[in-house]
């Protein structure tokens, strides 16, 4: 009891503190100071207090900042290098089991004769991650294999954080002047609550691995055995996302094709599934994307996956086709009909088209190059309370059933700023989402 007490008390602080800040920032702009300078500091401070709260949680609470991580491009550049380390940390890291505890949990799970399945299992663990632990290993018959251990507890602090953060979703919509976020909190939570057992994670991957057997460009490891808290699957020798976007900062002009093709590989990836697997994988990180050395894209950790049997919905072709031709009437009216705006709210069109014109870049032209400075101009833009195109989105929510489609959107874009890419977006668009490229030759 005292345990939970204590992780709710340290998720609390997280949006008291970040109102506090607020309260202070608000009180020294009536005193004359410089309101960008102001909300930087406020901004770092906040970051700070939230990632080093996050970070030295395990569950839900560490799944939320990793989830926040694929949009450290749009950090200020002046505080660029302390929001990459954190960030990045928050993708990687959490503290390690022993082996003790990794073998009582392959007792219970493998069975207490696990051993012989193994020719070799390295004890130190190879990566760790918010809910499970990964190791390297040699399968009975000489394969190569990462072994996913889940911690013990994992299930319990999961779900209390996710209690938790069900029950901050007032403050949080108050906070941001946002709609009520409540829908998407309980869509979140329920793909969250499916990661827990390894064995949907398991025909998740079975599934993708399956849907890509012997596609020249992207590879999905098999899985060699699974249990609720353990999964067995081929060890592939790649190079982490992560490594190529510090690649990148590096060596800008030396990796500019690489980067490109990686960026363009993921979206790729993200958009072609829905239509050859009917899922669509749901957890957008940089730790999750590895590059093959023969230039093929390898993709892991399947534990969140929204089913999508018929591909991805043709009302979200259609939306984009709308906004790219500046049909906004006929959006507002479509976006009316599909439960994007809220029961007794009222939006026109002219403010739509106001709202969403900003955001519009990467619809606009067949490829975009995605940066951070024009990351932290469109993050900046949209948590401006002040601007009064933004009070719009005040009127309007994502519909649940869309939420995991566009956090997975927003991950692919935030990672391509990340590595300062140029996509192939709309091509992207128009050759795997339904519904888009009938309304761009209607139009």
């Amino acid at each position: 009891m005292s345990r939970r007490s204590s992780r709710n008390a340290k998720l609390a602080k997280i949006p008291l503190g970040i109102a506090g800040r607020a309260a202070v920032g608000f009180g020294r702009r009536l005193a004359g100071g410089d309101r960008h300078e102001i909300n930087a500091q406020l901004n770092q401070q906040a970051a700070e207090q939230l990632f080093s709260v996050l970070g030295e949680l395990k569950g839900g609470a560490m799944k939320f900042g990793q989830a926040l991580s694929v949009m450290e491009a749009a950090v200020p550049e002046q505080f660029g290098e302390h929001y990459r380390e954190a960030l990045t940390k928050l993708q990687a890291e959490a503290p390690p089991m022993s082996a003790t505890t990794v073998h009582r949990v392959l007792d219970q799970q493998l069975g207490t004769a696990w051993r012989k399945r193994f020719r070799e299992f390295d004890d130190t663990p190879a990566a760790s991650a918010s809910i499970g632990q990964v190791h390297r290993a040699v399968w009975s018959d000489g394969r190569e294999v990462a072994v996913k251990v889940q911690y013990p507890g994992a299930d319990e602090a999961l779900r209390a954080d996710l209690k938790t953060l069900t029950r901050m979703t007032g403050m949080i919509s108050s906070l941001l002047q946002a709609s009520d976020v409540k829908p998407v909190i309980a869509e979140l939570t329920e793909r969250m609550e499916e990661e827990l057992d390894y064995r949907l994670e398991a025909n998740n991957q079975r599934a993708f691995a399956a849907g890509y057997d012997g596609h020249p460009t992207f590879v999905v490891p098999k899985v060699v055995a699974s249990a609720p808290k353990v999964v067995v699957s081929e060890w592939l020798d790649a190079t982490p996302v992560s490594a190529i976007i510090a690649q990148g900062l590096e060596d800008p002009e030396g990796t500019r094709e690489l980067r490109n093709r990686v960026a363009t590989l993921m979206a790729e990836f993200d958009f072609s599934s829905p239509s050859l697997v009917g899922l669509l994988h749901g957890d957008p990180h940089p730790g999750n994307f590895m590059m093959l050395a023969d230039g093929r894209l390898a993709v892991i950790d399947y534990g969140a996956c929204a089913s999508l049997p018929d591909g991805f919905p043709p009302i979200l072709g259609r939306m984009v086709a709308l906004a790219a031709e500046d049909r906004y009437e006929e959006l507002t009216e479509l976006m009316q009909e599909d439960g994007w705006v809220l029961p007794g709210r009222t939006v026109t069109h002219r403010e739509i088209a106001d709202l969403m014109r900003p955001f519009a870049d990467p619809i606009r032209t067949e490829t975009f190059h995605f940066t951070r400075s024009w990351m932290r101009r469109v993050a900046g833009r949209a948590t401006d309370i002040s601007d009064p195109d933004i009070r719009t989105s005040w009127s309007l929510q994502l519909p649940p059933q869309h939420a995991m489609i566009f956090r997975v959107l927003m991950g692919a874009i935030g990672i391509s700023a990340q590595l300062d890419a140029e996509v192939p977006f709309m091509r992207l668009m128009y050759d795997w989402v339904p519904g888009y490229a009938e309304y761009r030759t209607a139009g």
